[in-house]
């Protein structure tokens, strides 16, 4: 596949759970990433990013309060063991191990900076790539157990790519800028999210810094999740032409998020990700990994991974 140039076909281009969403909120449900671990490698594992009095913190909104946990305590910490495992067994075709994607709350230049540090602590686990004068040259991965992925954000891009120095490495990689869709009304445009195609929703290449593609489940189905009927071959190949088109302009593609529960039965999962009940998700799941989703967020990271297994 195209795709693999960039990210020199890591795991095959192989689809991986991304697990949506793993932190604590206010203190409630801190076993989300023990949960997402327990899924297997590799995993994917999503981390909002805000700022508190000095430290890059784990929280779902930017308006923290102080018992939000350090990023550097929650994730890079619980994952050490992992990480020097997989140092120590040097099975370098299985890495990265993990996938952590970040979603900043807040794009302020100082939150940035310390995420830029922190990165620059583990700097050994990191799969990285070499800064050069030519942004639209995409320089091969060094491949480690983790693999860093952040947003589209050109604050971000400022500060994660811009700022370095030529010769020195990227830390992590920003995903493309998707075409804004300006109609007003929410019904033209939801029409449009989910009917126009691959090609002017994704317009740029990919650079040295932005390697992959981030879409909600509008590009899919017309309203998304709330608005899901019945699976239907169109929709299948609407999610074709979309991972089809990412790939073939060299990008890894993402979608969000798909769930399937019972009302009253979330465990703090967004029912604007719903697609109402199991087997509704499960078609949606399978469509997902047979068209080549590179990373596919849910909230229910166990029944993904055990539905991947089978």
């Amino acid at each position: 596949m195209p795709a693999a140039a960039q990210f020199d076909g890591i795991l095959g281009n192989k689809p991986v759970l991304d697990a949506h969403n793993c932190y604590p909120y206010e203190g409630k449900w801190a076993d989300r990433i023990e949960r997402a671990l327990s899924t297997g490698r590799p995993v994917a594992i999503e981390q909002d990013i805000a700022w508190y009095q000095g430290h890059a913190v784990v929280s779902h909104t930017a308006k923290t309060k102080g018992g939000e946990p350090l990023l550097k305590d929650y994730f890079f910490e619980r994952v050490r063991p992992i990480v020097e495992k997989a140092l120590k067994e040097n099975a370098t075709k299985s890495w990265p191990v993990i996938i952590l994607h970040f979603d900043f709350k807040d794009n302020r230049p100082e939150l940035l900076h310390e995420v830029w540090r922190v990165l620059g602590e583990y700097q050994s686990w990191i799969s990285t790539a070499e800064k050069t004068g030519d942004a639209s040259k995409l320089m091969p991965l060094t491949v480690r157990p983790l693999l860093v992925l952040t947003e589209d954000s050109d604050e971000q891009e400022k500060v994660f790519f811009d700022e370095v120095k030529v010769g020195e490495r990227l830390r992590l990689f920003g995903s493309a800028h998707t075409t804004a869709v300006t109609e007003k009304k929410w019904e033209a445009r939801n029409h449009l999210l989910a009917t126009l195609p691959p090609e002017q929703l994704l317009t740029e290449k990919p650079t040295n810094y932005r390697r992959w593609w981030n879409n909600s489940w509008y590009e899919v189905e017309e309203g998304g999740q709330p608005r899901a009927g019945d699976w239907t071959a169109a929709d299948e190949a609407r999610l074709k032409a979309l991972v089809d088109y990412a790939h073939k302009m060299g990008f890894w593609i993402r979608f969000y998020t798909l769930d399937g529960f019972e009302r009253g039965t979330g465990q703090g999962w967004d029912a604007g990700y719903n697609f109402g009940s199991k087997a509704a998700v499960e078609k949606r799941w399978r469509a997902a990994i047979n068209a080549g989703v590179n990373l596919i967020a849910t909230d229910q990271y166990e029944e993904l991974g055990q539905f991947m297994r089978q």
